[in-house]
């Protein structure tokens, strides 16, 4: 079959082809053995013409275990001989308590894959592809196989899923059929079904570092206004006689220093008048009663400007803000254990906002104004129903709580984001993630609780954001580099991988590559993969459904797996465009609605037509041209 070694270049042996043509087109992409004395290089088949094979140096074989790379080149005179079963299952893995079925092998089709699941579990994981190259039902399918696993059971497990289209429900559903140890959970934003929970994310748990992606902050003269306003909101929900004395103080610092500003007596009253409107307490509001000497005004009658361009009752009011005015409440500490709502935030912030270094600053009022319109947006929005704060919970309790599900352990929480813009929805899973990263890292015992974030559409979340340069650092980037240790695992499934933050994506060490196209994407990956064959490469533009080159730390060799479908299915197959067009359709009979409509007066209708429609003139078409319609 294999004649002599012709010559040896780089990482490439030229082996004499012995070979009719039939056998020889069977050999391409074939693994091999250069055999001498103790030494055994695998190689694989690149390249075949009449006179030559070319054969690519994988690595070799030492006391029985197989390594990447060679050291040392095979001899002249080795044998040459195809893999064998042993050698062979060395590369593709055993069926065991620690490994779990990937799929098929597309070249030794009677072998299955089986990756340990320390080598591809323990380590970050990019999952690329086209849009209908396979990605999600192969997603699937690796989970159905861990969990159907005959030897042994992944009770433990903490997959959670952040879903861009709610694709995984119909695949995971039903987990609890294979095992009654397992449970799925789902969480929403929309819950359909009774086993379904609503999205609830507490507001006590968000730092400054949250607000400032939630608000879009873009400068580093906005993160003290946040901050101020975070320590405010923490103050007043605990509805003390300190809290409110401290919003009184705030108050009257405010007006004092607008009563003794340079400004007209006119401007003096709307500014006032504009910081009771917004920020008020019984104390200050409009209708507050101020006892004077033997007479009383309205806090609104005191501003009152009198024939000579001053307020009326200026001693009376001057005396009045000042006795509300202690400093000692400037060192007040909000309750650690505190809760409150995003519309207390943004309460919070009007307060915030009236404070010293505000007024009459046009920079900042014009940089607060922004995150003051964010915040009502959010607050008032549909965003804001997916922020409670009707109780403080610890983020430990938080994340337990996530975690389980009537009781029981759930090993997949799938987190339904579909119904959420794209802004808000990279908000929502950089502060799961940040949640779970935090939790991990205060275990006692390390690593001792591993979390896979499967990020499907990755590419939405994990970008090149300026987080490093507003807060020094991006949870995916912190994640990526340090998560490893704290068994904080990013399982990324993109079909743009060049949108993907490098950072992130120089620290995944294993890939499953399903179809792609995109040169960009195709390059990419290749200038990842040194080693990949030029051949393999090209396999990527043409891999059927469902098929993927499987490479990194948990597989010796790049491999062409093929997966099964799983079963039960996600919700990622393309619309049956045919059956939609051809399928009966009830006609629903709106005649008595346009009965009840007003009349309208329709216009009027050629009787020479046998058309009932309104006749549009199509500038180049005539009626001869559509004689044969």
């Amino acid at each position: 079959m294999f004649g002599k070694i012709l010559y040896i270049s780089d990482n490439v042996a030229h082996v004499q082809n012995l070979n009719s043509g039939n056998e020889t087109a069977d050999l391409m992409n074939l693994h091999v053995i250069f055999e001498s004395n103790d030494q055994r290089i695998l190689g694989e088949i690149t390249e075949i013409d009449a006179e030559t094979i070319k054969i690519r140096f994988l690595g070799e074989y030492q006391n029985g275990r197989y390594v990447n790379g060679v050291l040392r080149k095979p001899l002249l005179s080795s044998t040459i001989r195809v893999i064998n079963t042993d050698e062979l299952l060395a590369l593709v893995g055993e069926y065991s308590q620690d490994s779990f079925v990937l799929g098929q092998s597309a070249i030794y089709k009677q072998f299955t894959v089986c990756p340990n699941i320390n080598d591809l579990f323990s380590n970050h994981l990019c999952i690329f592809g086209n849009s209908g190259s396979g990605k999600s039902c192969g997603v699937s399918r690796i989970i159905q196989n861990i969990f159907q696993n005959k030897y042994a059971a992944a009770k433990n497990a903490n997959f959670f899923f952040f879903d861009a289209y709610g694709e995984y429900k119909n695949a995971f559903c039903k987990l609890q059929e294979i095992n009654n140890e397992y449970s799925y959970k789902f969480i929403t934003t929309n819950p359909q079904e009774e086993s379904d929970e609503r999205l609830a994310i507490p507001v006590n748990l968000l730092t400054l570092d949250d607000y400032a992606l939630l608000l879009q902050a873009n400068t580093h003269t906005q993160l003290p206004i946040l901050e101020k306003t975070l320590k405010l909101a923490r103050i007043f929900a605990t509805d003390t006689e300190e809290s409110h004395s401290y919003k009184n103080h705030l108050i009257a610092k405010a007006l004092i220093a607008i009563l003794f500003s340079s400004e007209t007596t006119a401007q003096k009253k709307n500014e006032i008048f504009t910081i009771i409107e917004t920020c008020h307490t019984p104390e200050f509001n409009f209708d507050t009663t101020i006892q004077g000497l033997g007479y009383t005004r309205s806090f609104s009658e005191c501003f009152e400007i009198d024939s000579n361009g001053y307020f009326g009752e200026s001693v009376l009011i001057t005396e009045y803000i000042l006795s509300f005015v202690n400093e000692d409440l400037e060192n007040l500490e909000p309750d650690p254990e505190a809760y409150y709502t995003l519309k207390d935030y943004s309460k919070a912030l009007e307060f915030c906002l009236i404070g010293e270094g505000f007024l009459h600053n046009d920079t900042l009022v014009d940089e607060a104004s922004i995150l003051r319109v964010r915040i009502n947006t959010i607050a008032n929005g549909i965003v804001g129903t997916y922020f409670v704060g009707d109780k403080y919970v610890s983020n430990t309790e938080f994340i337990d709580n996530l975690k389980s599900i009537n009781g029981r352990k759930a090993q997949i929480i799938n987190i339904n984001l579909e119904d959420i813009d794209d802004v808000y929805a990279k908000v929502i899973v950089k502060i799961f993630s940040k949640f779970l990263f935090e939790y991990a890292k205060g275990l006692k015992d390390r690593a001792s609780m591993p979390f896979h974030l499967f990020l499907e559409e990755a590419h939405r979340y994990i970008q090149k954001d300026t987080d490093t340069f507003l807060l020094g650092y991006n949870i995916f980037d912190r994640i990526a580099k340090e998560g490893r240790k704290y068994g904080v695992l990013l399982d990324i499934i993109s079909q743009r991988p060049v949108e993907i933050s490098e950072t992130v994506i120089a620290q995944c060490s294993n890939f499953l590559i399903f179809k792609m196209t995109h040169p960009l994407d195709i390059k990419y990956i290749e200038e990842m993969l040194p080693n990949m064959s030029s051949d393999v490469m090209e396999k990527l533009k043409t891999l059927q459904p469902g098929t993927c080159v499987a490479f990194g730390t948990a597989f010796k060799i790049p491999m062409i797996c093929r997966l099964e479908m799983p079963n039960p299915t996600p919700y990622s197959s393309s619309c049956d465009v045919s059956n939609c067009w051809h399928q009966n359709i009830t006609v629903v009979d709106t005649t008595s609605t346009q009965n009840n409509m007003p009349n309208v007066e329709e216009p009027p209708v050629n009787p020479n037509s046998e058309f009932t429609s309104t006749v549009v003139n199509v500038p180049g078409v005539t009626d001869a041209s559509m004689s044969n319609s």
